[in-house]
């Protein structure tokens, strides 16, 4: 670890943004009634987005932040309030996202403990990071995982060097992760379990306490 304490050391992260249009299908009408209008979808996943960056850079543990994506109004919107936004490589998907993103920051700074944080957590905590990366920077693994609220997927994934990241994410990702020697890590973090890919996931996020802008896009359908 170069000589640093745990307590000392910092995360930078990749979050991979997906074009707006093809994003959270399962999601459609959550905005706006059912209709599933493309406009108020968009917005929703955008919000989900924005509300998972907010929590990020509020995170006494993170040092840099790269959100790769390709989609114009992420890449406008981000860039607005001070974001870094990369656009994806030439192999589509998420994985390769995260690769380009780990790579990015990996060539500004060989020692950097790099994280890889899905962009659909919109009720996660600054605090909820902090402990995930506290408890892997003092557990001394080389990489470890945030599985999610079913036990099933991955929210989180970090490697220190000379670890390379290994992103595994998708269906299962969980199970892959720890086969390939990843640590799971054991906190409780509701925010940072509870991603978001259906109605039933939404209303549980919900439960837990929205960031402003998820709540902001919502307030119609709900009446609120």
């Amino acid at each position: 670890m170069g000589g640093v304490g745990s307590s000392e050391r910092t995360v930078d992260l990749v979050v991979p943004v997906k074009m707006l249009g093809v994003a959270k299908s399962r999601l459609r009408g959550a905005a706006d009634r059912g209709v599933g209008e493309q406009e108020a979808h968009a917005a929703l996943a955008l919000a989900l987005a924005h509300d998972t960056i907010a929590a990020v850079r509020a995170s006494a543990r993170v040092r840099a932040l790269i959100v790769v994506s390709s989609d114009p109004v992420v890449a406008a919107e981000l860039a607005a309030v001070g974001v870094e936004v990369a656009v994806e490589g030439p192999v589509p998907g998420l994985n390769p996202a995260y690769e380009r993103g780990a790579a990015l920051l990996a060539a500004r700074d060989r020692t950097a403990v790099i994280g890889a944080l899905q962009a659909d957590l919109p009720a996660l905590l600054p605090a909820e990071l902090d402990g995930a990366i506290t408890e892997f920077l003092a557990g001394g693994a080389a990489r470890a995982f945030c599985a999610d609220a079913d036990g099933t997927g991955t929210t989180l994934l970090l490697a220190a060097p000379p670890a390379a990241l290994d992103p595994r994410f998708g269906v299962g990702s969980a199970r892959r992760h720890e086969e390939s020697g990843a640590r799971p890590l054991d906190g409780g973090w509701p925010g940072l379990r509870r991603d978001v890919d259906t109605s039933t996931d939404l209303r549980d996020a919900a439960a837990l306490g929205l960031g402003t802008h998820t709540s902001a896009v919502l307030a119609p359908a709900t009446g609120r």
